[in-house]
């Protein structure tokens, strides 16, 4: 193992002078402790990489965040019930109103789709991309794959409801963040696949931006002698993602006023939703989000709460939330006073997203968790820095949340099968059993070797996003369980 050397000043004559006064200046400048050991290519990687860093603003970063530690944050009140739509209040004529509200904004143009795609598949066992895993559906197809025909078919339903056809109809523009480590692999697996039947060009990849790691006294942690660790910035640097790489302007270019947010790893994610969208236009609000009701007290989700009174809404994580508070009822409702779980299934107004951007920015205040870092003494405890894609919330004047079926609309991919939860095997079954209530619905009949409850049909996303139009297809006919129903 190499050790640093004593004094950078020995050798200073081969030292980048003004790059070493500019790392004294944020206290960084042991980066270079073991200079004088490395070889003319060693040096040169470890310059390129110092110059890439942007200093002052990681330095703001670092500051801000550890100072924000321990500060005393606004108590917790419950969202207000007139801030959320709840299933059972939910009237069909409110349903089908958004519907085509939400179908005509999309035929107009005026949605985007914003994809987090930065993980790879490591607790599912897989280096790939998660978007490219195969939960084992009869059809075989990817997360990626189920999420574009999803796309494709909601661009169908504005089309047809607007009775024109395609004419004049703008494509929805698809926006995926990837990261270092996927976006290479996600470009290939797109193309490989001819964009699952997308045009090329309703696509646009960028990148999250990585941060460097750092001890618990904020000085950066040296990977190797000649790259300073560094990690993703967590699923909510996608709005200095996207303001950096000037994708807003991209979308305001477009005609675009709302975009759809939501997480890779969900197999039963609604792209585009028509109702969420026109639910999201009426509230005329900022920001929205689709929530489930939590299960049971203790489970390990974060949920929507109020910070103080008349305050923001945001969200907790489960290890904020207080045992006693976890558990207590709401005595009118009978429900969990913090019920309203969040499953990253989110709407925002373009105008919100630039507000969000810079706001974030300005207050630079990351998310701080100790981890086990890679470092040139083997792996180390350090800090990671990151935001979340909720950390949004706290700067909308007004939020509204939009209640959805579990079983419905949320099978995370998280964990490989053998797991206890939130396994490949467990979002295909709710798959299967959703489109199997779907076949039913329309008039159909299943047959199956095994019990139903292990079983069922997959619907192509290309026939019915929602269940909608089925009964063409379904009525009188019996399918042999487990089957992909297409066209």
């Amino acid at each position: 193992m190499r050790e640093p050397t004593s004094g950078l000043d020995a050798n200073a004559s081969s030292l980048p002078q003004a790059l070493l006064e500019r790392l004294k200046d944020y206290g960084q400048e042991d980066t270079f402790a073991l200079w004088d050991e490395l070889s003319p290519e060693e040096r040169d990687l470890l310059v390129k990489d110092m110059e890439s860093l942007d200093l002052p603003r990681i330095d703001r970063i670092i500051r801000c965040s550890l100072r924000s530690q321990g500060l005393p944050v606004a108590a917790i009140e419950p969202v207000p019930e007139s801030s959320v739509s709840s299933v059972e209040e939910r009237t069909l004529e409110e349903r089908e109103r958004w519907w085509k509200m939400g179908l005509k904004a999309i035929y107009e143009g005026k949605l985007a789709v914003l994809l987090l795609s930065g993980g790879q598949g490591t607790r599912l066992g897989s280096s790939d991309p998660k978007g490219c895993f195969n939960i084992g559906l009869p059809s075989g197809k990817s997360l990626f794959q189920i999420q574009a025909e999803r796309i494709l078919c909601v661009q169908r339903l504005a089309a047809q409801s607007m009775n024109e056809g395609s004419a004049g109809f703008v494509p929805i523009h698809w926006y995926i963040m990837t990261s270092p480590f996927t976006d290479d692999a996600t470009r290939k697996f797109f193309e490989s696949h001819k964009y699952f039947g997308l045009e090329a060009d309703q696509i646009t990849f960028f990148q999250q931006g990585t941060i460097p790691c750092i001890s618990k006294d904020g000085r950066f942690i040296m990977e190797t002698p000649y790259r300073v660790a560094k990690a993703p910035d967590g699923n909510g640097g996608v709005y200095s993602a996207l303001k950096s790489s000037r994708l807003l302007e991209d979308m305001a270019t477009r005609g675009v006023k709302y975009i759809d947010c939501y997480g890779v790893d969900n197999a039963l994610v609604r792209v585009a939703d028509p109702t969420f969208l026109g639910y999201f236009i009426d509230k005329g609000v900022s920001a929205a989000a689709k929530v489930v009701r939590k299960a049971y007290p203790q489970e390990k989700v974060g949920v929507f709460v109020r910070r103080g009174k008349g305050g923001p809404l945001s969200v907790v994580e489960y290890s904020e939330l207080d045992p006693s508070m976890a558990s207590a009822i709401n005595q009118e409702t009978g429900r969990l006073r913090f019920c309203w779980s969040n499953v990253c299934l989110h709407m925002f107004t373009l105008d919100f997203l630039n507000q969000v951007a810079n706001g974030l920015e300005k207050d630079s205040i990351y998310h701080v968790a100790e981890k086990k870092i890679p470092s040139i003494h083997g792996y180390t405890m350090g800090l990671k820095l990151e935001q979340f894609i909720f950390d949004a919330f706290s700067y909308a004047p007004s939020t509204a949340l939009f209640e959805v079926l579990r079983e419905e609309e949320f099978a995370p991919v998280k964990n490989a099968n053998g797991s206890n939860f939130d396994t490949p095997d467990s979002a295909r079954l709710l798959v299967l059993r959703l489109h199997t209530r779907w076949v039913v619905a329309a008039g159909g009949f299943l047959t199956h070797s095994v019990p139903l409850y292990a079983t069922g049909v997959e619907i192509s996303p290309l026939c019915s996003y929602a269940g909608e139009n089925l009964e063409a297809i379904c009525r009188g006919r019996t399918f042999h369980a487990p089957c992909e129903i297409t066209f």
